[in-house]
This record gives structure tokens, C-alpha cells and sequence, in this order.
């Protein structure tokens, strides 16, 4: 099958490790395109809730589909979010075309563009993250309950529904979180001469323009793959929102869970290395201040 070229993809909000990961969903998108740069926009492995008795196959796959792309020299960017924040210790760290940094600023086509994950701007994470941790085991049962519903209703004849989404749409709360959210995010972004601004964080994928009082931005979110399954695709200078529920080629690739044995955490980083075949390089520290993504695709 012809992969479909993708100069960039950003994806957010994966939460492998978790019941509620759609992760042979996102394989199968994975395997559809063939991107030329990845920008991993944080939570992507959710520490917060992660179990040794729950690690399936297709999460693992997931893991090693990521690490083909950085053997082939595909830039990946890992940004970390909230629930894997224990990789912005290695701010700075690369392994081969893997950089991990806390933000990136990009020049993509004479545009600047500004990738962080966006809980920095979440007042709950920031002064009461005993109740943002309790809230996310909340919200993973909530997936639970909505996978057992999905389950009856697809035998019943109907269509899935998502009660996480009918939740947040009812509560006045929330749904003025997600603006605040979004201009704060937007008004910052604005003030510092960015043309473009993309998060994740709060599993609401968007694209839309706004004026702010220091001037006009583009804001988007990637979603995410427990409820939404998109990701922010750039292809022939244009962003987009990619829906994995649209995407009949996608759904149609077959994934051979039984090929994927078990492995080691130790076993699994002996065959990275191997793989890539090169050492991490700790000394050299990620220049993000401003990185021409444009000249990168155009080379590949």
C-alpha cells in the first residue's frame, strides 16, 4: 500500500498504558503516511496511571513504530506533557533525530509556529495536582464505562457514543475552561509575534483564527487518541485536522497483534540501540529558539 506523505503530524494526548488508549487505531494511522518530521505534543506514555499488569501488544508496537521512524532519520520532536513530565528532566537530550524539549519554536514556510502541551495553563494542574491526578483516574474510568456502552450499543445496531464528550458539553465549566484555555493561550502567543500556536492537553481538537489585542494568531489543538482520534497534519503549506474516524484507508490496515511477543523493558532498549545503532548524545543541548522545519522538508 502507497503511503500518503505528510510533511508533519502532530499528535498529543495518546496516554499509552492506559484502558482508555485507542493505540491499534493509531497504528493503523501510523502506518498509513509517511511523515517527513513528528511532533510528539506530550502525554504521550501516561506515567500518571500506568500499570505493569496493563501494557498490550499494540501499545508496544505503537512504541516501536515511533522508534522506525527516528532509525530512518525522521526528526521527532517529544515534548512532555503533564502525564509524562518526568521526561522534561532530560531537556536537551537527543538520540539520533529524537530531541526532547519542554517547547519548540519553528519557522515553517516564513511562519513562526509555537508547540507547547498547554498545562502550564491549567490552574487545577498547577496548585492542586493531587486533584488533577484524582480527576484523570475519574475520567480513565469514565472511558472504561464508555467502552462496556459502545460495546452493547454496536450489538444493539447502533452507533458508539462518547460519554466524556456529552459530560464536558454539559457542564458550563468546562466548556469555559476550554476557552479561557484557548485565549490565554492565544493572547501570550500573539504578544510574542508567533503567526501560529498549537497544544494538546485538553483533548479538544481545533483550528481557528483569533484577534487578539496584540494581533491576529492562528490557534490549534491536536486532540487526542482516547476519545477524538486526530492528530494536526501540515502538508502543501496548509494545517489541517486529521479524523481517524474519516479515514477509510486507515481503518481498513490489518494489525498482526501475534507477531508482537513479550519483551523486557531491559530487552526492549538493548533492540533500540541496536536499532538506531548510535549513542545518545547528552551533551548536546537542543537549540529551540527557532528551528527552520521548512528547510528540513524541503530536503527530505
Amino acid at each position: 500500500m502507497a503511503k500518503r506523505e505528510v510533511d508533519i503530524v502532530v499528535l498529543s494526548d495518546i496516554h499509552l498504558g492506559t484502558y482508555g488508549c485507542h493505540a491499534t487505531e493509531l497504528l493503523r494511522y501510523l502506518k498509513s503516511i509517511k511523515p517527513k518530521a513528528v511532533v510528539l505534543n506530550g502525554d504521550i506514555i501516561d506515567v500518571w496511571q500506568f500499570s505493569k499488569r496493563y501494557w498490550p501488544a499494540t501499545h508496544m508496537m505503537v512504541v516501536k513504530h515511533l522508534i522506525g521512524l527516528i532509525a530512518k532519520d525522521t526528526p521527532v520532536y517529544y515534548i512532555p506533557g503533564n502525564h509524562d513530565e518526568m521526561l522534561r528532566r532530560f531537556k536537551g537530550f537527543q538520540l539520533g533525530s529524537l530531541k526532547i524539549t519542554n517547547k519548540l519554536s519553528l519557522k515553517i514556510d516564513n511562519s513562526r509556529v509555537w508547540i507547547f502541551h498547554g498545562d502550564v495553563f491549567d490552574v487545577v494542574m498547577q496548585h492542586s495536582r493531587w486533584l488533577a491526578k484524582l480527576g484523570a483516574i475519574g475520567y480513565d474510568m469514565l472511558i472504561l464505562i464508555n467502552s462496556f456502552v459502545n460495546y452493547i450499543s454496536r450489538k444493539m445496531g447502533r452507533g458508539n457514543i462518547s460519554l466524556s464528550k456529552k459530560v464536558k458539553n454539559s457542564v458550563k465549566g468546562a466548556v469555559k475552561f476550554i476557552n479561557n484555555f484557548e485565549d490565554t493561550v492565544c493572547d501570550i502567543a500573539a504578544e510574542n509575534s508567533y503567526d501560529y500556536v498549537i497544544c494538546g492537553h485538553i483533548h479538544h481538537p481545533e483550528i481557528k483564527d483569533v484577534n487578539t489585542r496584540h494581533g491576529h494568531i492562528t490557534y490549534m489543538n491536536s486532540g487526542d487518541w482516547i476519545e477524538n482520534l486526530t492528530a494536526l497534519e501540515y502538508s502543501d503549506s496548509k494545517w489541517s485536522i486529521y479524523n481517524y474516524n474519516e479515514d477509510l484507508v486507515a481503518q481498513a490496515i490489518d494489525i498482526n497483534k501475534k507477531k508482537q511477543g513479550k519483551e523486557s523493558a531491559k530487552a526492549m532498549m538493548a533492540s533500540l540501540m541496536l536499532e538506531l545503532n548510535m549513542k545518545p548524545n547528552k551533551g548536546s543541548e537542543l537549540n529551540t529558539e527557532e528551528e527552520n522545519l521548512g528547510a528540513a522538508i524541503e530536503a527530505a
